[in-house]
């Protein structure tokens, strides 16, 4: 199926471009919406089932059932329908890995990471609880986890409305890891079955490793209904105490003791992120549950995927009575009976358990009763003629399915490169393997279908022995809407028979918008990057930002070029001016002298509260008479220091001559007084 989907479009409008991903009812492809020029993700049911009016009758009711759920945190489906037999659901197309790839790439996560997500999950199913709709089947492989660290909860494919008409059976679906007690025992389901998975989600994320494990479903669903998990902080220490308590409360085995509802549990790991109290009523985080021995279980083929399993009675236990906030509970000692009734008792029991897990093998797949099959090891037949290999599989006990040719660098023409199912693995009899046999090295030039329609291009790609691809379509100035704007490898390059060529429609000019410069005044510099780069607006000076004194901080934004506010075009930068912090005040030493003398200042400018000094020197036969703007000054001059300079400083000084004895004059002369030099 996988080959012949590739290149296929679904209402002459989805044209399927990879597969990303196969589940146990349909796979998923990658596609081009050719209406609306996006990607999108197309479920397609597998083949096997479409035939089965049960199956189909589901297929539609997922589609019915999800398109109704509107939330941020949930899948879109925007389509849904048949074509030529074949049904289909269009989603929204998520970019990023599921929280099972992050877990087994990374083991444990951050816990408060864990509580982000665990907090939006809630969010998706509070939307899908409000319609009556349960999940069934959440675990780490349905929650996708985008690049901005935000999920979306998908595969609605099994989730039920309470008010389904589909009949009930005894048994349940789901993944034997992640379903609940009550699942597990075929009992209706309530919303209180997706937080015990979520539960068991949080728990694996946390500590790195799942609550219950075991070599086959059996025995895990066993361990869902009668063990109680080990508390995470015995596997994690650093696991925060409220944190491991709302995992604790959520994976209560009665439905009764886990959260009322998935708000009540997103409320209590928003107060876990917020550093608020967990008021968890009526909870102890210790559950002891003892639960009667039982006969091991049968192995069972891997558990990773999706199943429908019947349920597993726990008639020979007590049941928690509701509303009790039991912390154990032992079976009762039952009255003496007869020693032939007590023997009678324990063959039906096992008996019982034998049965189980005879079911279980019966509906592993999807819900099918399958007959009894013998599993082989499968031959590994690459590198050898398709003939060798066709004589080894068929012995072996398998059938051919598709033979594809590619060309091949490194394998021989005529053998085999690749097969699916592997080599090595056991598989049941009778499975047909695919089979790519080499075609050889093979060169060719690739046409040029620039200018061309869709379907001109793709005739003339297959022409020449490419596979055809249609490439995410763009816009483009030169080549008008609806024709191949580009291709890759481009016209005239050498290219391998058989290899893809993709072409790459236009979707006419674009439309330039314009941006608006956001206000990053007063914003630290990486901030004022950060908002502009969100807008899509460059910073043209990056690292080498021009400076001004300012009254703002050292590093806020004072200004920029082009202003706040202002309209430009995609691809315009902006230049940023930040503040080197509020100007320095500097002060002024004035000096002055008059006479026979000299007065100087170093320095003559300095910075408020800073130091300067000034020399007072009289020239011989002199001496300072008065000085004005520096105190205490001897007749003699010298060198004075001014220190914590918070004004300008003006200084002047007078100099006069020195006078000897017989010059002094007389303080009170009279006109009697004889002038000097007078006899």
């Amino acid at each position: 199926m996988t080959g012949s989907m590739i290149g296929r479009v679904f209402n002459n409008r989805y044209q399927i471009t990879e597969r990303i991903g196969i589940g146990g009812m349909a796979e998923v492809y990658q596609a081009q919406d050719n209406v609306l020029g996006r990607l999108v993700a197309v479920k397609v049911m597998l083949p096997q089932y479409a035939a089965d009016p049960s199956f189909t009758q589901r297929f539609k009711q997922e589609a019915a059932a999800a398109a109704n759920l509107q939330s941020p945190f949930i899948v879109n489906v925007y389509d849904w329908g048949q074509d030529e037999g074949t049904y289909y659901i269009v989603m929204e197309y998520v970019r990023g890995s599921d929280l099972k790839t992050a877990i087994i790439e990374r083991g444990a996560i951050n816990q408060r990471k864990v509580a982000e997500i665990g907090s939006q999950v809630c969010q998706a199913l509070s939307v899908a609880h409000g319609l009556d709709i349960v999940h069934r089947d959440i675990k780490p492989q349905n929650i996708m986890v985008q690049p901005d660290g935000n999920v979306k909860v998908m595969d609605f494919g099994i989730a039920r409305a309470k008010n389904s008409v589909m009949s009930k059976t005894s048994s349940v679906l789901g993944t034997a890891h992640y379903i609940s007690p009550e699942q597990a025992q075929g009992k209706d389901l309530t919303a209180a079955s997706d937080i015990y998975s979520l539960g068991v989600v949080l728990y694996e994320a946390t500590t790195g490793q799942l609550p219950f494990d075991g070599p086959d479903a059996v025995s895990v669903a066993l361990m869902q209904v009668q063990d109680p998990p080990v508390p995470p902080r015995e596997i994690n220490p650093d696991i925060d105490p409220g944190l491991e308590a709302i995992i604790m409360k959520a994976l209560a085995k009665n439905p009764a003791d886990r959260f009322t509802t998935a708000k009540e549990m997103r409320m209590a790991l928003v107060d876990y992120l917020q550093g608020r109290p967990i008021n968890l009523v009526g909870f102890t985080s210790a559950e002891t549950r003892v639960m009667p021995g039982v006969v091991p279980p049968m192995p069972l083929p891997g558990t990773d995927q999706t199943m429908q399993m019947p349920g597993l009675s726990t008639s020979t236990t007590n049941p928690v009575k509701p509303g009790r906030n039991n912390t154990s509970f032992t079976a009762e000692e039952p009255p003496k009976k007869s020693k032939a009734k007590g023997i009678a008792l324990a063959i039906g029991a096992v008996a019982v358990i034998i049965a189980i897990a005879a079911l279980v093998m019966s509906f592993m797949g999807n819900g099918q009763p399958q007959e009894s099959t013998t599993t082989n090891v499968m031959p590994d037949v690459t590198g050898k003629t398709i003939e060798v290999a066709t004589t080894e599989l068929e012995d072996a006990g398998f059938e051919i399915g598709n033979v594809e040719e590619a060309t091949n660098n490194t394998v021989e023409e005529g053998k085999v490169v690749t097969q699916d199912p592997k080599g090595g693995t056991k598989q049941e009899e009778g499975t047909k393997v695919n089979l790519v046999v080499s075609a050889g090295v093979g060169q060719s030039p690739v046409p040029n279908v620039v200018g061309m329609s869709e379907d001109q291009a793709k005739r003339e790609i297959e022409k020449a022995g490419f596979n055809a691809v249609a490439g995410t379509a763009e816009y483009s100035d030169t080549t008008e809407e609806g024709k191949v704007a580009r291709q890759d490898p481009a016209a005239d390059s050498e290219a391998e028979k058989g290899a893809s060529v993709t072409y790459y429609l236009s979707l006419g000019k674009k439309e330039e918008a314009t941006l608006t410069v956001p206000n990053v005044i007063g914003m630290s510099q990486d901030a004022a990057v950060q908002a502009l780069n969100a807008q899509g607006i460059e910073v043209s000076n990056y690292g080498d930002y021009y400076t001004q004194e300012s009254e703002r901080p050292a590093g806020e934004v004072v200004s920029c070029q082009p202003a706040v506010g202002t309209k430009i075009k995609p691809g315009t930068s902006v230049a940023l001016t930040v503040s080197s912090g509020p100007a320095t005040a500097n002060f002024t030493i004035a000096v002055n002298a008059n006479g026979g003398g000299t007065v100087s200042a170093n320095p003559t400018t300095v910075e408020e509260g800073g130091t300067a000094t000034v020399t007072i020197a009289p020239n011989d036969g002199y001496e300072v008479q008065s000085v004005t703007g520096l105190d205490d000054v001897p007749a003699s001059g010298g060198t004075f220091t001014l220190t914590n300079v918070t004004s300008n400083v003006n200084i002047s000084v007078t100099f006069v001559q020195k006078q000897t004895t017989g010059d002094v004059p007389n303080p009170n002369p009279t006109d009697g007084d004889k002038k000097n030099g007078e006899n």
